[in-house]
């Protein structure tokens, strides 16, 4: 949903940074792993520390890399299946390692097991929204439904995230990171509904 209304804002902010990396010969893909590994340090790094505010930004920064790789591979035409494949790999690798920062904070240094429990939950559930949605393309259908998409999961939880890293209480990280659980697990079954759909109408014939 968040995706769906902010990316065309971005694309227009960005469109310039994309020219330019273009016209200085930097690749697609040497953007998204720039990104990716941005973000995995912003995470895998501060978080860690405790630095929930400065891991956000540095997380947030690089987030936008997914928005300017996606302009310049339209720019110079390299929009194809192994763009795609590995956009949506990194992605993961960089959704995963936001929530595994906080699991590892929480756990230690955070001393607060609920958060890092519901972390981890969360971690688990956004990793089979993903899996359900390109095993399903795999299959040759769609499962592109679902209250809680990539682009919502992550910008919600940087938000809590950074705000509690200014200083706001725990317990609004706590209270965001059940909502996502939850949104989460309603996603997955709103996936497994909608392609059992689709195989139950592929495999039944029309006389039964």
């Amino acid at each position: 949903m968040l995706n769906k209304y902010a990316r065309k804002l971005f694309a227009s902010i960005f469109t310039p940074v994309a020219a330019w990396l273009t016209r200085v010969g930097v690749t697609p893909d040497a953007v998204t792993i720039i990104g990716t590994l941005g973000v995995a340090a912003g995470a895998l790094v501060f978080y860690p520390l405790g630095q929930l505010f400065w891991g956000t930004v540095v997380i947030t920064v690089f987030v936008f890399s997914d928005i300017i790789d996606g302009l310049m591979a339209r720019m110079q035409n390299r929009s194809g299946t192994w763009g795609a494949f590995l956009d949506s790999t990194l992605d993961r690798v960089g959704d995963s390692a936001v929530f595994a920062g906080l699991v590892i904070w929480f756990f230690l240094g955070g001393a607060n097991t609920f958060i890092a429990v519901t972390a981890l939950v969360c971690l688990v559930l956004g990793s089979i929204v993903s899996y359900a949605k390109a095993r399903a393309e795999g299959l040759g259908m769609t499962a592109n439904v679902g209250i809680a998409e990539r682009s919502d999961r992550l910008v919600v939880v940087l938000v809590a995230t950074g705000l509690v890293g200014l200083g706001i209480p725990e317990a609004v990280l706590a209270v965001v990171l059940v909502l996502l659980a939850a949104a989460s697990l309603v996603t997955v079954f709103q996936r497994i509904v909608t392609v059992r759909r689709q195989a139950l109408g592929d495999d039944v014939s029309p006389g039964t």
